[in-house]
């Protein structure tokens, strides 16, 4: 059976070659371009207040910016922290299911305290500017650090203007409402709410629940959904560029992943065909072929394990340069921060709020998150591979000498005009199947071997297993004969492997998605009576989907008292944004 792999994907809305940062060259063109709706991101998260040994979770909704509908667009999100000096402190990269996703960040003692803005964007978004990106501010306090200087007033007026500051934040219950079996409850005591959808389809939506410890310091809180779809009612519907300019092309197939090649002389080189390997057991295989300026391009869509990809020429026919392509951050240089400024009556509080950091972070361990396992990859495509443990078998001392004593269909060919390779005999389905003398293709954990002869002498202990696919193969108009792929003892061969045309690199991951901790006491209250409670966030659901008229949930409160806040925050199918609020008191004794 012959199997077709693509060279590379190209996007079926643009009618012309994959680059980075395009330039548009014409008129149809920029119309085809125009034609793909813009989009729009709204970010719920923990803050605005972050103490250093906190993590901030956020839920991440996109939009098409021109019907307010969950986005289909972009495969890909990004999450940055930005400093007052418009430096990028982190950026994250997401995997979006129908528009949306999830995921945190961890505020390490490295990072000062000052105002910050927290930014929510799609590549597709970064072709109009700041403007359409979601930006809220967020502030940081590190008590670990002597210099408070960003967030000190310059002035002690300041300090007394702002003692009284009340913020209030819009609210919409007619649609959605949240109900809680009390007002007032014990520490680590069982509390039960409830989700109440009155308006049938109308309610019906995505929406982020939590319930928080409200801050005893006066800050603006964060957007809701409600100053969002406000906030963010103008902005573009579609790419407001001309021809000459550059852009982002949206990452509508996958993550993008691209390069370069090179010669010696630095000048491009073009039809240059490139193998790109995700290694690993569950390992990705991408063909691309370079274009007139020497660049290659190709999406990774599946889930893949390994934070690494070794990029190089299947043929070795000349000396070349591989390089790996990066996008340039956003220029921040002009956000206009919010001014939070610590006052003399926050000390007590920020002294305690960082000691019951000190003790959570402690007990980390007993209160894991779980990583969600992404979909499992078939990295043989279907193909259903024969493998061979080498510990079955008497051991031989090289890679050579194993497959002409222990493998039946498969073994090194002379080849008078180039390097030996190797060739995996064919399966014939029919009586009249033509036979070939194509070569295998060969990986070593997931990394693709472009000159078979140089692994001959490989030391055969060091593998674990050989497998194979028989299949014939056709990749970037090449045939080849069958698949072989070697796992060594260790599965690391990737580490330490240096292609001689291309490079080994190690590449942005999207962040693995989470199952969040839920603490739990058993009524005759043994359990965990030893281990400190102090979490300010009682519950956490990134995203949450109301279809019938009530949903139930329960969470149990911690040991810290003082009021805490229920939020239910989202938007409905038909793009109406709800922001709901209700509050309840924790004392020392349930009364």
């Amino acid at each position: 059976m012959k199997k077709q792999w693509t060279a590379f994907l190209i996007l079926a809305a643009l009618a012309f070659p994959i680059q980075a940062q395009y330039v548009i060259s014409s008129a149809e063109e920029l119309q085809n371009l125009k034609s793909l709706p813009q989009e729009k991101v709204y970010v719920h998260h923990t803050g605005p207040i972050v103490f250093a040994g906190e993590y901030l979770h956020y839920a991440f909704y996109c939009f098409n910016a021109q019907n307010n509908r969950a986005s289909t667009i972009s495969f890909v999100g990004y999450v940055a922290l930005v400093n007052q000096e418009g430096e990028y402190v982190l950026e994250q990269k997401i995997r979006l299911e129908k528009g949306k996703s999830q995921g945190d960040f961890f505020i390490n003692t490295d990072v000062p305290s000052g105002n910050y803005k927290l930014l929510g964007y799609t590549q597709w978004m970064k072709n109009n500017g700041l403007e359409q990106v979601f930006k809220d501010d967020l502030v940081i306090i590190n008590p670990y650090q002597v210099d408070q200087s960003q967030l000190l007033p310059d002035t002690a007026d300041e300090i007394i203007a702002g003692e009284g500051s009340s913020f209030n934040q819009p609210m919409d219950s007619s649609v959605v409402q949240i109900k809680v079996d009390g007002e007032s409850f014990g520490t680590r005591e069982k509390v039960t709410l409830s989700i109440k959808n009155y308006k049938a389809q109308l309610g019906q939506g995505n929406y982020t629940l939590k319930v928080q410890k409200k801050d005893g310091m006066a800050v603006r809180p964060a957007e809701n959904a409600i100053n969002f779809a406000n906030d963010y009612l103008d902005v573009k519907g579609e790419l407001n560029k001309t021809v000459g300019d550059s852009l982002f092309l949206p990452e509508q197939r996958g993550e993008l992943l691209f390069g370069k090649v090179s010669d010696d002389n630095g000048d491009p080189v073009s039809d240059a065909k490139m193998v790109v390997s995700i290694p690993g057991e569950e390992f990705l295989l991408k063909f691309a072929t370079t274009d007139s300026n020497g660049n290659f391009y190709t999406y990774l869509r599946q889930d893949y394990k390994q934070d690494r990809a070794i990029m190089q020429v299947a043929e070795n026919a000349q000396d070349v340069q591989v390089s790996l392509g990066s996008l340039p951050n956003l220029d921040a240089t002009g956000l206009i921060f919010g001014q939070f400024h610590l006052k003399p009556q926050y000390s007590d509080e920020i002294e305690m709020r960082s000691v019951h950091n000190q003790l959570e972070n402690q007990f980390f361990s007993v209160k894991p998150d779980s990583i969600l396992l992404g979909t499992p990859i078939d990295p043989f495509d279907g193909g259903m591979p024969e493998t061979i443990n080498l510990d079955d078998f008497t051991r031989f001392p090289t890679f050579q000498e194993t497959l002409v004593e222990v493998l039946n269909y498969a073994g090194y060919r002379n080849n008078p005009n180039g390097s030996d390779y190797i060739r995996i005999a064919q399966d014939f389905e029919t009586y009249n199947e033509q036979a070939n003398d194509f070569p295998a293709i060969v990986l070593f954990d997931g990394v693709y071997i472009p000159d078979h002869e140089k692994i001959k002498d490989f030391d055969a202990t060091q593998i674990e297993s050989i497998s194979l696919v028989r299949d014939q193969f056709r990749l970037a108009g090449k045939d080849y004969q069958g698949m072989m792929v070697v796992k060594t003892v260790d599965g690391d061969f990737f580490e330490n492997y240096t292609p001689e045309q291309g490079i080994n690199s190690p590449i942005k991951k999207a962040i693995a998605k989470k199952n969040y901790f839920k603490q739990r006491y058993t009524l005759d209250g043994e359990n965990n009576q030893r281990i400190s409670d102090y979490r300010r966030v009682l519950f956490w659901k990134p995203h949450v989907e109301v279809e019938g008229t009530d949903l139930h949930f329960e969470f149990y409160t911690s040991d810290l008292t003082g009021e805490f806040e229920v939020v239910l925050d989202g938007f409905t199918t038909y793009g109406k944004p709800i922001s709901v609020y209700k509050t309840f008191i924790v004392k020392e004794e349930s009364q």
